[in-house]
């Protein structure tokens, strides 16, 4: 795709406003996204973008970043269509722009889906809540029980 991407700016005279950077080291990508005010996750609908929970935008939340997302089973588990993002259909390129067109459009509701993404993102999807309940079945294997953050021995 990326010859035929690279094509198509070309010939629509966009080489002064596209950059395609190519593959970015982890360590870069929160500087990446400060560039940036909307993040967009454009899927179709297939089995696998309908049972895989994707990262990308519990990365752009926890950056304050508004996001704009096509309606599928993953995105549905990690965005509340206008609180914490904006649903489009899958495939649906007018309704994608007209989603980002309402978010340039609209400074309020930008802001709003920023601080509502990143409030969220950090209530529910946490490290420490993320693995808490790894916590708890790595302390029954080692015979513990969980204390504060640590493991604590028992007589199991």
């Amino acid at each position: 795709m990326e010859e035929h991407l690279k094509a198509q700016v070309k010939r629509l005279q966009l080489a002064d406003r596209v950059i395609m950077p190519g593959r970015i080291p982890h360590d870069r990508i929160p500087g990446v996204y400060a560039l940036m005010d909307i993040l967009v996750y454009p899927r179709y609908s297939t089995r696998l973008t309908e049972l895989v929970t994707p990262l990308k935008p519990l990365e752009a939340m926890a950056m304050g970043k508004a996001l704009v997302a096509s309606d599928i089973g993953g995105h549905r588990e990690l965005i509340q269509d206008r609180h914490t993002g904006l649903f489009f259909p899958p495939g649906d390129a007018a309704a994608l722009a007209e989603a980002l067109t309402c978010l340039l459009d609209n400074h309020d509701l930008r802001r709003q889906l920023e601080s509502q993404g990143s409030i969220w993102v950090r209530q529910k999807h946490s490290w420490a809540k993320a693995t808490a309940v790894y916590s708890a079945i790595y302390a029954r294997a080692l015979g513990t029980r969980v204390v504060g953050d640590s493991f604590e021995a028992t007589n199991v």
